[in-house]
């Protein structure tokens, strides 16, 4: 038996919404926010450094997601069940949990989403998740990536924001007084879990005997101490309220913390309050706290890159983040670096320092082809377009002002599959698609391709549409009160972030098997229409008995070009497909009336996870296997070394979607004792217009030995996709994935 739960909370929460349900969705909200921050703050471990670890309810309130289809206000039903199977639970608790649960079965965020959905929705975007069930489209019911402005809340403090408010109520003009008098009521919130702390640590600091655990809960006790009366002045009380109100709010992408943090740093560090040591300690602890919070594709620090107002300030604090990310062994947080000529060559000098020893992080991004291509894609200004910040597996955003949840993911490949099939599926033996034609009725490849574009065109304005009704169905259901406080525009507009208060509002689809479809077209085109050694027939009978019997056929598909080696009618081809998708994606902003709706090819381990419900494919991979990871070829398929794949990968253009990742492997050998040939490749690499790179450094057997004895290698952490992870936690499918990748 393990330690018997208690629904307390989660009861009360449930009663609390109940209660309220027909009230304005800001108030209901702030009342169900009272319940569920009460008690849900524990105490500091031993070594941290700052307050604020937080015990999640199992029903709760979130902008984003826990669990698959949980956003708002969520509930997890089988969290909940098998908790109770776990203790004892008299009958009557039973009876009312199991009430609770029926009852956000129905009312969570999530469920009236779905609820919504026109008949053409619900028959062609399946209910359930793209991990469990084939498909070409799901939605994802989920509210993730927006980063705040937690400049401004370092700046003002409580009691700056609690002014703003204010006068913006006072000031006579349009808004939402119960919106604003509820945000009032979330920063009371907040000034309530800072005093709570301060009356639990003053307790267990009287009991202690450490001398240095007691040091560290009396700084953490005189910060919270300040933070109730004004606004930040130091380093640890920066830190300090930062991170408390991100775990009010749930916020789980940072943005750009050197430009927030790093003049704390330099006036602390100046007047000789903390030392250079003490100040690496703090960064430390705030790094495994961020772990410990384990949210896996999001914890984005966002570091160096144009636009910051004083960047030797935030350089400084950028190069002790670094090695906080060398010595904190943990997949999180996602530390990113923005690059562009002309930087402090030093940053640029420390990332590649850490990720020499073994660590995924930090991403690099390029300034250079990034800025324009993000004023171009989202239609900002330059200025604007300076701000812009990777989130979550790599979605851009600006900085507090924009929001563009990946609410849906589309299988291109799967598209493919299915319209070959005349609409069939031939995994789930379902009709899952359009019926665009049979097979024989295509007598050339330029039909073969419309059908193929039609396809996933139609599934594409269903999810835009998803995207849009999202947004509706959450502004409706609750006022988001601690994002809406730190994004711009919100309290100006005296309005809540999906109710108009947000300026910059967008959506993104994410998309996979982009890289297999291309080449899967090329083996089409060349091999049945072109040199017409094979029908489309026999092809796709053969593809239908994954190779079986056409051991030969299989090599002549996989001897064909492939996209990733520097062939310019492989490249072309996914360079087709690749404006297609994105330039239809875009169209649909305006169809339905977002700011932006664009493609983000962020691939992380779902292009193994959708890859098993996706059967063989033209370019010679077997059914069931992995597809391609983001922007890069499918693995092994690039073999003509690291110049040939950085040429592919700048082809495509950057400036019609919103972020994709480019993984590389490089060996120890290569990245430590060749350094000075890797750092001229990548270089070169982003002076040709490379956008981003995610860099692995590890050694084959290494991988091969973790995968037989995963006790001795938990020190071993790769670059999945959009997200890093410890190699030994992967599912085996995943795993061999990875190990497949080339490594150069």
């Amino acid at each position: 038996m393990t330690e018997r739960y208690n629904f307390r909370r989660e009861l009360q929460f449930t009663s609390t919404y109940q209660t309220l349900i027909g009230a304005l969705p800001a108030e209901r909200e702030l009342a169900c926010l009272k319940v569920q921050m009460s008690g849900s703050f524990v105490a500091p471990k031993i070594e941290d450094h700052f307050a604020g670890r937080y015990d999640r309810p199992l029903v709760g309130f979130s902008i984003d997601e826990w669990g698959q289809k949980a956003f708002g206000y969520y509930h997890l039903a089988e969290v909940m069940r098998a908790t109770m199977t776990s203790s004892h639970y008299s009958d009557e608790e039973k009876r009312d949990i199991e009430a609770m649960i029926d009852f956000w079965e129905q009312e969570n965020t999530s469920a009236k989403l779905r609820a919504s959905y026109s008949t053409e929705l619900k028959k062609f975007l399946p209910s359930d998740n793209w991990m469990g069930e084939p498909g070409i489209a799901f939605p994802l019911y989920r509210l993730t990536g927006g980063n705040l402005n937690y400049e401004q809340l370092l700046q003002l403090g409580i009691g700056g924001l609690e002014n703003l408010i204010k006068a913006r109520i006072q000031s006579g003009d349009e808004h939402e007084p119960a919106f604003l008098e509820a945000m009032l009521g979330a920063l009371q919130i907040l000034r309530d879990t800072i005093t709570a702390y301060i009356g639990s640590l003053s307790v267990i600091r009287e009991s202690l005997v450490d001398p240095e655990r007691s040091k560290r809960l009396r700084i953490i006790i005189k910060s919270l101490k300040a933070l109730l009366t004004s606004a930040p002045s130091s380093f640890h009380e920066a830190i300090q309220l930062f991170w408390l109100y991100s775990l009010l709010a749930d916020n789980r992408n940072y943005g750009r913390m050197d430009v927030y943090l790093g003049d704390f740093l330099h006036e602390d560090l100046s007047s000789g309050v903390i030392s250079e040591i003490e100040a690496q300690e703090m960064l430390n602890s705030l790094w495994k706290l961020m772990a410990d919070r384990e949210t896996r594709v999001h914890g984005r620090i966002i570091i160096g890159g144009k636009g910051r107002k004083d960047e030797a300030n935030a350089d400084h604090f950028a190069l002790l983040a670094m090695e906080a990310t060398r010595v904190v062994l943990a997949i999180e947080p996602q530390l990113s670096l923005r690059i562009y000529d002309g930087m402090n060559q030093k940053l640029l000098e420390k990332a590649y320092d850490v990720l020499s020893e073994g660590r995924t992080f930090p991403i690099l991004y390029n300034d250079d082809a990034n800025i324009p291509s993000v004023q171009k894609a989202f239609g900002f200004s330059e200025l604007e377009a300076e701000q812009y910040t990777p989130y979550g597996c790599g979605e851009y955003i600006l900085d507090h002002q924009s929001f563009g949840t990946p609410s849906g993911v589309i299988n291109l490949l799967k598209a493919l599959e299915i319209t070959l099939h005349n609409g069939f599926d031939p995994v789930s033996k379902r009709n899952m698609g359009l019926p665009l034609g049979a097979a024989n009725t295509f007598t050339s490849f330029e039909e073969l391709l419309s059908a193929y574009k039609r396809q996933v065109e139609h599934h594409v304005r269903l999810m835009a549409q998803q995207e849009a009704m999202e947004y509706s169905v959450a502004g409706q259901a609750a006022s988001f009160l601690f994002t809406s406080l730190l994004y711009d525009n919100c309290i100006e507009r005296g309005k809540s972030i999906f109710n108009d208060g947000i300026r910059y509002l967008g959506g993104t689809l994410e998309t996979y098997g982009n890289t297999n479809a291309a080449d899967s077209l090329l083996a089409i085109r060349q091999l049945v229409f072109e040199d017409k050694q094979v029908s489309l027939e026999e092809l796709i009978q053969a593809l239908d008995s994954d190779f079986e019997g056409h051991a030969l056929l299989r090599k002549q598909l996989q001897d064909l070009p492939k996209y990733g080696n520097d062939i310019e009618v492989a490249d072309r081809m996914y360079d087709e497909l690749h404006h297609h998708v994105c330039e239809y994606v875009a169209d649909q902003a305006k169809e339905v009336d977002l700011h932006s709706y664009l493609v983000v090819i962020i691939n992380n381990s779902a292009n193994t996870l959708m890859g098993r419900w996706t059967s063989a494919s033209a370019d010679g991979r077997r059914s069931g296997t992995s597809m391609n990871n983001g922007n890069a070829p499918s693995s092994g398929n690039d073999k003509e070394g690291a110049t040939a794949l950085l040429n592919s990968l700048v082809k495509p253009a950057h400036s019609i979607h919103a972020g994709a990742v480019q993984n590389m492997k490089f060996s120890r050998d290569t990245f430590i004792h060749h350094r000075a040939k890797v750092v001229a490749l990548l270089d070169s690499y982003f002076k040709n217009g490379g956008a981003q790179a995610m860099i692995t450094v590890v050694d084959r057997d290494e991988l091969e030995k973790a995968m037989d004895n995963p006790e001795a290698y938990s020190h071993v952490f790769v670059r999945v996709g959009g997200f890093s992870a410890r190699f030994i936690e992967l599912d085996h499918d995943v795993q061999l994935e990875i190990l497949n990748r080339t490594l150069y």
